[in-house]
């Protein structure tokens, strides 16, 4: 039941009829006996401080940010969490006094999932691919938990070596090394780890991967795309034909929203067996959609 004392939360974004984002919200909800709804609020890129505006003022508690304002919504905030600054993208708002505070939970989300999937980071080697918004969190995540070393493959190489110059210069050693995607053969001789976060082989490109050679492949032991649908990319299926292990990004995805959840609430938790069930919901969920069930 909702009552006219629920906690209203959201997503803003242009798409949001895609997003996964209520179905998980409302299942933490359900499941928890929580008076709180969430739902989707379409935002075109015009339109993000009246938006904003017209969420806080009509007492809406927090809300997800996708694409395209992860960027755009932060000089309408009141507040920025250290993460969310320095990554310079905000994917959770949360409702204080006067105005939102921006934070990242795509990275603490990512951590998380990496935890979940026993991907070791700490004195590892890790190829890294986009140099985006998502592959920024990568690498503050790569950066902060003591990575050996990680070389940044982009179709960019100007927007890798940007990346990597300012995570080195956060860092204070030179761990990240840029190159350009098409010299991949360049790369050292060892076995890496990698994370994928480019949109590459997202569906209905599902034919596709960051690299289509499929001998390169077997320089990488583990990995994780970011990638949740569909649930075997192209990418994974190279890397485990390669001798590899590779999972997908679902749990990135409800990571993320897992701790956008407990920032929201902060007096809850989201218990393992509640989280175990929504990954199963989701699954089944992307399944429907892709034609599968």
């Amino acid at each position: 039941m909702i009552s006219g004392k629920a906690k209203v939360c959201g997503i803003i974004g242009c798409p949001v009829e895609h997003s996964l984002s209520p179905l998980m919200h409302n299942f933490f909800a359900r499941k928890m006996n929580m008076d709180l709804v969430y739902g989707p609020f379409r935002a075109e890129a015009g339109d993000v401080e009246a938006a904003l505006k017209g969420a806080y003022a009509l007492n809406i508690a927090g809300m997800n940010v996708t694409i395209p304002h992860k960027q755009s919504v932060i000089p309408w905030l009141k507040e920025l969490d250290e993460g969310a600054r320095f990554i310079g993208a905000v994917n959770t708002l949360v409702r204080t006094e006067g105005g939102y505070k921006g934070y990242n939970t795509d990275a603490t989300g990512l951590l998380r999932a990496m935890r979940e999937a026993d991907l070791e980071i700490e004195g590892r080697d890790w190829l890294l691919f986009g140099a985006g918004g998502a592959a920024k969190a990568a690498a503050f995540v790569l950066g902060s938990r003591k990575a050996a070393s990680v070389t940044i493959l982009n179709r960019g190489e100007d927007r890798a070596k940007e990346l990597a110059q300012v995570m080195n210069h956060k860092f204070q050693r030179e761990f990240m090394t840029p190159l350009a995607l098409e010299d991949y053969r360049k790369l050292p001789d060892r076995q890496w780890q990698a994370l994928q976060t480019t949109s590459v082989g997202m569906a209905p490109q599902a034919d596709r991967a960051v690299i289509e050679d499929k001998g390169f492949y077997a320089c990488i032991s583990q990995a994780m795309d970011a990638v949740y649908t569909p649930a075997r990319t192209r990418f994974m299926e190279f890397v485990e034909e390669a001798g590899g292990r590779a999972v997908n990004g679902l749990d990135m995805l409800i990571y993320q929203g897992v701790d956008a959840f407990e920032l929201w609430n902060p007096d809850r938790k989201v218990p393992g067996d509640v989280i175990r069930e929504a990954r199963e919901l989701m699954r089944n969920t992307l399944e429907e959609r892709s034609g599968k069930r």
